[in-house]
């Protein structure tokens, strides 16, 4: 596979809009690399979000207060993802809102950080399955014949979970370039279908 190597990555958060506050709670991801995921190697950590943690938040992803009292905050820990992935170009199911909040977390670590460019699995979807109607994680699962994690909405079995969707998707559209992957998947594009 000519492809470079592909770091799929999820956040857990405080709810759905960095702009109203909202902050990660736990950020994992994975390499793949030559084909292969890499789950030995894997990066999971919760973050100290500084705030508390919204009922229903708390709801979807199981996680309280008190996982967090000792956990490390976004300035440490979003250094720390970076490093892992380095090298790599970034990929996410729903890319635009796990980038969205990558992107306001890291003035809380002085601006200083920079993003790699980052790739979706869900317009990766919208451009496979045009006619399909649903393009969220469950539904590409279904799609694919992927049986779903227990342990569903933590940041870590979503990855790897994504990970294997992503290498299915890429067999299925023949993917071998970045150019080509670029096109399907990149947050430039507009890709039609919904989600």
């Amino acid at each position: 596979m000519a492809l470079p190597p592909l770091t799929v990555f999820d956040v857990e958060t405080t709810g759905l809009d960095p702009q109203k506050g909202h902050r990660i709670v736990e950020i994992a991801g994975v390499r793949v690399e030559n084909g292969k995921i890499l789950e030995d190697g894997a990066f999971s950590s919760f973050v100290n979000p500084e705030r508390s943690i919204p009922w229903e938040a708390a709801q979807v992803n199981h996680i309280v207060e008190k996982d967090l009292v000792d956990a490390p905050t976004i300035m440490t820990v979003l250094p720390e993802f970076l490093a892992f992935a380095r090298g790599s170009i970034l990929v996410a199911h729903n890319a635009q809102f796990d980038m969205g909040f990558l992107a306001m977390e890291k003035e809380f670590c002085w601006g200083y950080v920079d993003l790699p460019e980052a790739l979706c699995t869900m317009r990766l979807s919208q451009s496979l399955f045009p006619t399909a109607f649903r393009h969220n994680l469950d539904a590409l699962s279904e799609r694919l014949q992927e049986p779903l994690p227990t342990d569903r909405h933590r940041a870590l079995p979503d990855v790897i979970q994504t990970a294997k969707l992503l290498l299915k998707m890429l067999d299925h559209g023949k993917i071998q370039s970045m150019d080509e992957l670029r096109k399907r998947a990149g947050l430039g594009t507009a890709v039609a279908g919904k989600r």
